[in-house]
């Protein structure tokens, strides 16, 4: 029998499979928008995104005491991820500590309180869908086009770089915090680029 369904397919114009990491020049002109345009929210969540490795999911779940002691921010922590109940751990760069520490006193967070509370009513924290659109405007800001980037984009961008300056497969797949490195092998998308970069450097 064939179907009258006319519908457009729900994929249509839109680019679909992995979203590319950001490059170093891309993070430091978001960086610069960011503070030039005094978001320190915003830079305080760019900068925990690219150095956390976390999934959006677990990024808007952090809370103050997550990233903090006392009034020191830690160079280190740890959280339980939510799509596959492991712990992984992170570090939080100097430029990260002090974006933090600047959003921190401005919001007048306390420990107990979600890191980047939301300004709806009926949502505790920034949901994943506002910090989808927020990733987005950061994209565009510096003139990228925002429909080949995600938040998987942030997850990417650091373990990308550690990978193809180390080539140390393992020690991304701890970062990802991935049960496989099967996983963390199809996350990077590294074994075409891996065999080009060999073929490439192979002469006849």
């Amino acid at each position: 029998m064939e179907s009258t369904h006319t519908g457009e397919p729900w994929n249509k114009g839109k680019l679909i499979g992995q979203k590319p990491p950001l490059k170093p020049k891309d993070i430091w002109a978001i960086r610069i928008h960011l503070q030039n345009s005094q978001q320190i929210r915003d830079l305080a969540m760019f900068n925990l995104a690219i150095d956390s490795k976390l999934r959006g999911c677990d990024l808007v779940n952090l809370s103050v005491r997550d990233v903090t002691h006392g009034n020191q921010i830690l160079n280190r922590t740890m959280v339980v991820q939510r799509k596959t109940q492991r712990t992984v751990q992170f570090e939080l760069t100097e430029p990260t500590r002090t974006a933090i520490a600047a959003w921190i006193d401005k919001a007048n967070l306390k420990p107990a309180q979600y890191l980047f509370p939301s300004r709806l009513k009926k949502s505790p924290h920034v949901s994943t869908r506002q910090y989808a659109r927020i990733v987005h405007r950061w994209i565009s800001a510096i003139g990228l086009d925002s429909t080949i980037y995600g938040t998987h984009t942030m997850r990417r961008t650091k373990a990308t770089l550690i990978y193809r300056r180390t080539k140390n497969l393992r020690a991304v797949q701890l970062l990802l915090g991935h049960t496989k490195l099967e996983s963390t092998v199809r996350y990077l998308g590294i074994e075409v680029d891996d065999a080009l970069e060999i073929s490439e450097q192979t002469e006849i």
